[in-house]
């Protein structure tokens, strides 16, 4: 499972949804340096498959969200149930922090993350007390563009590539849409 997200511009007609009941505050609409941004949020599987995708506030600055409000991925087994814990959870350096190697360490889930250079450094300043750096496979790593694929195909959608809606649900419901036509197709 490949992890990654993507910033949305919003059209500026987009802004300004009503505030109803079960609806954010915001809609997941955010100001950036570009203007109105989303940012899309998804795991690809190893064949391009979006089986999970949500979208919060695009900011200038926004950190990966917390592993626990991650949706469960379920990717399909031969027979039974559909699993819901991947075996390899791939993602790029922004991903790489101590609370999400932890959450995959206690599912069980091996985390092929690169580590960013400052983070390197500081490891190294502390000496011994700096710990083990954590594994890192380069072959397997190399299967992270499934993802990026993944969003150069949901992103052939229009009204995905901008967005157009004032809602957070109605463009959430263009998401799954276009994720079902991905399932579909493949």
């Amino acid at each position: 499972m490949s992890v990654d997200s993507t910033i949305v511009w919003a059209h500026q007609h987009a802004a300004g949804g009503r505030k109803k009941a079960g609806e954010p505050d915001d809609h997941a609409i955010g100001w950036s340096r570009g203007g109105l941004t989303s940012k899309i949020h998804l795991a690809a599987d190893g064949r391009c498959r979006s089986p999970a995708c949500y979208f919060t506030v695009g900011q200038p600055v926004t950190h990966p969200p917390s592993p626990t409000s991650w949706p469960a991925c379920a990717s399909p087994r031969r027979r039974g149930r559909l699993r819901t814990r991947p075996d390899v959870v791939l993602a790029d350096k922004a991903y790489s922090s101590r609370v999400i190697r932890e959450h995959l360490r206690n599912r069980g889930i091996r985390a092929v993350i690169p580590v960013p250079a400052d983070q390197r450094r500081h490891r190294l300043r502390r000496g011994s007390r700096g710990g083990r750096p954590p594994a890192f496979d380069r072959e397997t790593y190399k299967q992270r563009n499934t993802v990026e694929q993944c969003i150069n195909r949901l992103k052939q959608w229009s009204g995905i590539a901008t967005r157009y809606e004032k809602t957070a649900t109605v463009y959430l419901a263009g998401l799954h849409i276009a994720g079902i036509a991905l399932w579909s197709a493949r």
